[in-house]
């Protein structure tokens, strides 16, 4: 299998749907000729024509309200939205239009309609293009939100978004867009929507510890868990949740009544942060099992920082320090 990096495998997938559903098209700002700022939609214009690959003027409502128009005349659009920070001025089509479609049409009409966005720090890119607002559309019934946090993930995911008849919000962490590699298969895929991939640090009879997270944290939270177990000998089952909703809240529970601890770590600030939420149905489902309350170590309740990104973000060391304070509760 050829070694991929996120870019490598999401523009794979384009190229492979494209090819098998001629309904689909993909438009936004930049997204044509110039294959998009982060080049993830190179080569389609190209190949498949400018009536499926084109640019669009800078008005994010109008391309997501574009997007719902074509989605109920029977095509699949896929939009991007250059920088997650500027999906707000399409808020409202999102989440009063979009993913209230299905209902307020009593099931007459779906919205297979997929918006790539990319999101999240480690680029020096400041307070416009480096925000994670993932937890503030999960507030909303009807919407997808799905983090991919690796180039096989990537590809299996966004199949399955694409394949969804339901709207699907997916963010890519560009600070991994090139700096993961790894295998990816050639051949079509899925990995289906609402499944979290569980890893082990270490020994089952030394596990301590249940660590959530999701896109590029969670390689932070996987480098933690790494130091945890060779220097204090403590295991750590690490869940990357790939899906935010739907949420797969059985791996949560099955983990945590195994470890008793629960630490959830994510880029986005504390306050009303989704650890927020995840730690109420960790205490929901598992109050008897915990040793200890619920930890988050997230960013902080600032706008996001440039000169001082590193002291922001929560990294290894961050969530290795959080951890111990777990265990030692």
């Amino acid at each position: 299998m050829p070694i991929m990096n996120m870019i490598q495998s999401l523009n794979l997938t384009l190229h492979q749907e494209f090819a098998r559903d001629d309904k689909l098209l993909t438009f936004g700002e930049d997204v044509g000729a110039f294959g998009g700022v982060f080049r993830v939609t190179a080569g389609l214009q190209e190949k498949f024509g400018e009536d499926r690959c084109f640019d669009t003027p800078l008005c994010e409502q109008g391309i997501i309200g574009f997007g719902i128009g074509i989605a109920q005349k029977g095509l699949k659009p896929i939009c991007e939205i250059q920088f997650a920070d500027y999906i707000f001025p399409a808020y409202d089509q999102i989440v009063n239009e979009l993913a209230k479609m299905r209902y307020r049409s009593g099931g007459q009409y779906c919205a297979p309609l997929v918006i790539r966005t990319p999101y999240g720090g480690g680029i020096h890119g400041g307070h416009y293009h480096s925000q994670s607002p993932e937890a503030q559309f999960l507030h909303t019934p009807g919407l997808k939100v799905v983090v991919a946090s690796s180039p096989y993930d990537a590809k299996g995911l966004l199949t399955a978004a694409i394949r969804c008849q339901d709207p699907v919000l997916f963010f890519e962490p560009k600070r991994i867009y090139r700096q993961i590699k790894e295998e990816v298969p050639m051949e079509e895929y899925e990995i289906p929507l609402g499944v979290a991939k569980i890893q082990t640090m270490g020994h089952e009879a030394d596990l301590q510890a249940t660590l959530i997270g999701w896109g590029a944290q969670h390689h932070q939270n996987m480098e933690a868990a790494k130091q945890l177990n060779i220097s204090h000998g403590i295991g750590i089952e690490v869940i990357n949740l790939r899906t935010l909703n739907p949420l797969d809240i059985n791996a949560i529970t099955c983990s945590v009544q195994k470890t008793g601890r629960c630490l959830i770590a994510h880029e986005a600030p504390k306050t009303q942060g989704f650890g927020a939420e995840i730690a109420a149905l960790v205490m929901e489902h598992c109050f008897l099992s915990l040793e200890a309350p619920v930890a988050r170590c997230c960013g902080l309740d600032i706008p996001f920082p440039n000169a001082l990104e590193a002291d922001y973000l929560p990294d290894a060391a961050r969530v290795v320090q959080a951890m111990l304070d777990l265990i030692r509760y």
